[in-house]
C-alpha cells in the first residue's frame, strides 16, 4: 500500500488529499481570504505560506508527514508537454517559478510537493498539467503563422474520465475514439484518438464555447477594433476574455445552477444565455467528430455543470447522433492526480522527464 499527498492550488484556496492507494483517508479544502494572498507580489511568493497552511492541516489531521512514500502536485503552465506522470526536476521547478507560459496558483504544485518531498526523500510528481500538447500538425495551423493554435485545456480531467469510461467497458483508454466535454468555470471539448487529445480548444485564451467565467471564441475582427478603440488596456481585455468573459458579462453571475433554473421558470434572458451555451458546446462537439472522421465510440459530458440534468439532456439531444453520450458530473482531481502518481509507484508507467 502506498501513501499519498496531493496537493491542487488554486486562486483562492488550496485542496489536499491523503490517499492510501486509491482509498480517500483525508481531505480538506483550505480557503485563503483576498487579505492574506494579497500580502504576496507574485504566485511563487505564497510558496512559504501554502506550505504552512498545508503543513498545520496535516498536523491538525494527526497525519505525519513522514508516513508518506510520494507527494502529487498540479502541474501549472509548463512548457508543451506530452500527457503523463512527471517526475519533478530542476527544469521544471524552473520554469514553474517563472511561469514560463504564465502565472497561476496551480504553478504552485509541483514546487510545493517537491518542497516536502525532498525533506523526507520521497518523490515528487506533477500529472497531466494544462499544457498538455498532443494535437495533430494539422491543428495547429490557425490561418495565421504567428498565431498558432495552441492546447491548453482540462487534461487532468479529461484523461482521467476517458481512462475511467474505458475500464467501465472493459477496453484500453488508447483504443477508443472519444469526445469528452469539460464543463466549468472554462469548457474544453477533445477529441481523444490512440490515447492522444488530437484536437482541443484552448480554453484560457478565447477558443471554443463561452462558459460561465470566459468569452470563448469571438468574432476576431470585432475584437481586433475593440482593441484599438482606446477605452480598454490590455489586461482588461484580458479579463473580458478570462475572468469576466461569459455568462458573468452577460447575467453578472457566476451561478450556472441558477441560471438554468431561471431559464427553466420562464426567465427569457437566462432562457437566452443557457440555450447558446448549450448550443456551442454541442458544435464544438461535432467540430470534435469531423477530427475523427466521424469514428466515435462514445462523447462524455465532465466537469461541474456536467452534474445539471438539463444541460446534459440539452447537449445530448444534439449529439446522441454522433454517439452515445455518458454523464460524469465533476471533476475528481485529487483522486486524478493520486491515480497517477500511483500509475508510477506500482510500475504500470515511468515517470516522464520534464526538459
Amino acid at each position: 500500500m502506498y501513501r499519498l499527498l496531493i496537493i491542487n492550488p488554486g486562486s483562492t484556496s488550496t485542496k489536499i488529499g491523503v490517499y492510501e492507494d486509491e482509498k480517500e483517508v483525508f481531505e480538506k479544502t483550505l480557503r485563503h481570504s483576498a487579505e492574506e494572498i494579497g500580502k504576496y507580489e507574485t504566485i511563487f511568493d505564497q510558496l512559504a505560506f501554502r506550505k504552512g497552511v498545508i503543513l498545520d492541516a496535516l498536523k491538525e489531521a494527526n497525519i505525519e508527514v513522514s508516513s508518506l512514500n510520494a507527494i502529487v502536485g498540479r502541474g501549472g503552465l509548463l512548457k508543451p508537454i506530452v500527457s503523463g506522470t512527471y517526475a519533478v526536476n530542476d527544469a521544471m521547478l524552473e520554469d514553474l517559478k517563472v511561469g514560463v507560459q504564465g502565472q497561476h496558483a496551480s504553478n504552485l504544485g509541483g514546487i510545493i510537493a517537491n518542497e516536502i518531498a525532498k525533506e523526507i526523500k520521497v518523490p515528487a510528481f506533477i500529472v497531466d498539467p494544462v499544457v498538455v500538447d498532443e494535437l495533430d500538425d494539422i491543428a495547429r495551423v490557425s490561418g495565421m503563422p504567428d498565431v498558432p493554435r495552441k492546447s491548453i485545456f482540462h487534461a487532468l480531467n479529461q484523461k482521467a474520465v476517458a481512462k475511467r469510461y474505458a475500464k467501465e467497458n472493459g477496453k484500453k483508454y488508447e483504443e477508443l475514439n472519444l469526445i469528452v466535454a469539460h464543463m466549468g468555470g472554462g469548457t474544453s471539448v477533445g477529441a481523444h484518438t490512440n490515447g492522444r487529445v488530437v484536437e482541443v480548444n484552448n480554453t484560457l485564451d478565447g477558443d471554443g464555447p463561452f462558459s460561465p467565467e470566459r468569452s470563448g471564441g469571438v468574432p476576431a475582427g470585432d475584437l481586433v477594433r475593440l482593441c484599438f478603440s482606446g477605452k480598454y488596456t490590455l489586461e482588461e481585455v484580458m479579463k473580458k476574455i478570462n475572468g469576466k468573459g461569459g455568462v458573468v458579462a452577460y447575467l453578472n453571475t457566476l451561478d450556472f445552477k441558477g441560471v438554468v433554473d431561471k431559464a427553466l421558470e420562464g426567465d427569457k434572458e437566462c432562457k437566452l444565455i443557457y440555450e447558446a451555451f448549450t448550443y456551442q458546446v454541442a458544435k464544438e462537439i461535432g467540430k470534435c467528430a469531423a477530427a475523427l472522421s466521424g469514428k466515435v465510440d462514445a462523447i462524455l459530458l465532465t466537469g461541474g455543470i456536467a452534474y445539471n440534468e438539463h444541460v446534459c439532456k440539452a447537449i445530448g439531444d444534439r449529439v446522441k447522433f454522433i454517439a452515445p453520450v455518458v454523464q460524469y458530473g465533476g471533476e475528481d482531481e485529487l483522486l486524478a492526480l493520486t491515480q497517477g502518481g500511483l500509475r508510477v509507484l506500482n510500475g504500470e508507467e515511468k515517470a516522464k522527464e520534464y526538459k
